[in-house]
């Protein structure tokens, strides 16, 4: 008899902190001598945090849609392969932070290889900041982060750092109160209890509502590629200019009087910066509704011409 496989999507919107999670995951797993794989969803073309997961993993990436609905196939096609390809004992999926985490469910009960996986076990970050002011998202958008709790077999509340202990305290009665049966842990920078998400019980889940990226939340990507090196000041400048529309931006960029490139990472409002040690493409992906892209090119190109000139 074939064991059975481990499977952990994780879930949660834009700038909750997925990626920094599954780092910590996966180190673990390693630590354990455990053999996994992961699949990381983008909803652009480019990818920017795969740099994140170690070489020597397996790692698949899926482009230009949202698992959960455009391009279930290809998801399909991507758990098949790895079943047939490796010998694993648990595979983890990164979701973009528009996926349903129920229609990914959904699509790992396939007749293809269902008996090969063990009930998946969803596991949703919520950053408590943006619950705090999640009035200044759309409704398709605060309907979609309720639909990510709601579903969640551990809910993680991170950057409890940033709110007083009154408010953590009320985010996670409002929480609980949307899913009573999850188990929480609040964090800060996903650092939650080791291997505790091996432990936890899947929840029985009610129906849930269909929120896709094109239709329901009008979610888009749009990549910018520098050619030239920037000036910080002026970046950032542009960025405190940003529609509220736009969400999470995150690429590589080069700044003028250091030969450093910067990974970039955006969220609402908050900038952050890590060198990074290899050389890579300086791609930029904006995520967000109701994307300018003409006006976005034009604003970034200008910042470009800016450094050239002073040359």
């Amino acid at each position: 008899m074939q064991k059975k496989i481990d499977v952990y999507i994780l879930s949660g919107f834009l700038g909750s902190g997925k990626t920094t999670l599954l780092k910590k995951m996966l180190k673990s797993e390693t630590e354990l001598g455990r053999k996994v794989a992961v699949i990381m969803n983008e909803l652009g073309s480019v990818s920017i945090d795969s740099d994140q997961v170690p070489k020597d993993l397996p790692l698949s990436e899926l482009f230009d849609g949202c698992i959960c609905c455009t391009i279930q196939e290809k998801l399909e096609s991507t758990v098949q392969g790895l079943l047939y390809e490796k010998d694993l004992d648990a595979i983890y999926i990164e979701t973009t932070g528009a996926a349903h985490p129920i229609e990914v469910l959904d699509t790992l009960l396939s007749p293809l290889f269902a008996s090969r996986l063990e009930i998946a076990k969803v596991v949703s970050l919520l950053d408590v900041t943006r619950w705090n002011d999640r009035h200044t998202f759309s409704i398709q958008i605060q309907q979609l982060i309720r639909e990510q709790i709601k579903h969640a077999d551990l809910i993680i509340l991170n950057k409890t750092d940033l709110l007083s202990e009154e408010k953590v305290a009320s985010v996670l009665f409002e929480i609980q109160q949307i899913n009573p049966k999850a188990a929480c842990f609040l964090t800060s920078f996903a650092d939650i209890p080791l291997d505790s998400w091996k432990t936890i019980s899947s929840i029985e889940r009610d129906k849930h509502e269909a929120l896709h990226v094109k239709n329901e939340l009008n979610l888009r990507t749009f990549v910018y590629e520098f050619k030239n090196e920037i000036d910080l000041d002026e970046f950032e400048d542009w960025l405190k200019n940003l529609p509220d529309t736009i969400y999470r931006i995150k690429g590589y960029i080069k700044f003028k009087n250091t030969s450093s490139i910067y990974l970039f990472q955006y969220s609402y409002g908050t900038p952050l910066y890590l060198k990074e040690p290899i050389k890579v493409p300086l791609n930029l992906v904006i995520i967000g509704e109701e994307l300018q892209k003409d006006i976005l090119t034009s604003q970034l190109k200008k910042l470009e011409e800016a450094r050239t000139k002073l040359n």
